[in-house]
């Protein structure tokens, strides 16, 4: 995209592009790159500075990124692009797990917060609603991903790439690698520490939350959908779409965060 300015946060690159005094910082998760964010940029930018980062270890740096350590990354970056105000989060699967966890350890540095398709993934409730049909379905992509990460090399880029296509994943398969499965390391094998440290999702900022409504399951619970929909200042959307809702129905998804976020008809 034009007229991005590049900074550099503790040796990850961070992209700004857009006007606006909001401030919105963007995560994506598995197996993507900030550039899944190119046409929310486009749709936002005349309303706000829009600042994307691809997760460390993604494409360079560390083997694997703790939880500790993304959150203190996650602090140093908004403290850079927004030092005199919180930044409202926009996250996307691993990209809400860190930013939830970032938005409940500092929650005067996030005003608000936009998360897409994952919601209380670690509650009771979520894992109470899943089959065992369900939970079978999840251990084993994620396994298979955690797996293909420890393996490394060309056999887990190789392995990694097979369920990214199995999956459906709108990615270029040339820009996927194992070394993005290293959150499913962390989730199943302990890996940097792991999640067990992780809390409860309580956010106590407004949430906009977007979910895709044709699954095989869900990364949320009835339960999720309840609370956020009846908490001040909050709001839930089902899309008929699957899990990257901002590239499957981009105009319906862009069309209802400006309208949460600016009120806009």
């Amino acid at each position: 995209m034009n007229n991005e300015l590049c900074i550099t946060v503790n040796g990850t690159e961070v992209w700004l592009q857009g006007q606006g005094d909001e401030v919105i910082l963007m995560l994506h998760g598995w197996p993507d790159t900030r550039e899944l964010w190119d046409g929310t940029v486009a749709a936002l930018q005349d309303r706000a500075s829009c600042a994307r980062l691809t997760l460390p270890g993604f494409e360079t740096g560390p083997a694997a990124t703790s939880l500790d350590d993304m959150c203190q990354l996650l602090r140093q970056t908004v403290d850079r692009i927004s030092p005199d105000q919180p930044v409202t989060l926009m996250l996307h699967d691993w990209g809400c797990i860190f930013g939830y966890e970032f938005a409940m350890r500092h929650p005067e540095r996030v005003a608000r917060v936009v998360a897409v398709d994952v919601g209380d993934h670690n509650s009771g409730a979520l894992l109470r609603e899943w089959g065992w049909k369900e939970k079978l379905s999840v251990m084993g992509y994620q396994v298979w991903l955690a797996l293909a990460w420890k393996l490394g090399g060309n056999l887990g880029t190789r392995m990694t790439r097979a369920m990214a296509r199995w999956l459906r994943c709108p990615s270029d398969p040339a820009s996927i690698t194992h070394k993005m499965n290293y959150p499913y390391a962390m989730q199943w094998f302990g890996t940097a520490g792991g999640f067990k440290r992780a809390a409860q999702i309580q956010l106590p900022m407004p949430l906009l939350f977007v979910y895709g409504e044709r699954k095989p399951f869900m990364f949320h619970s009835t339960q999720w959908l309840e609370k956020v929909a009846c908490s001040p200042g909050s709001a839930v959307q089902g899309l008929p779409c699957g899990h990257w809702v901002m590239v499957s129905k981009p105009e319906a998804f862009h069309a209802r965060v400006r309208q949460w976020l600016w009120g806009e008809a």
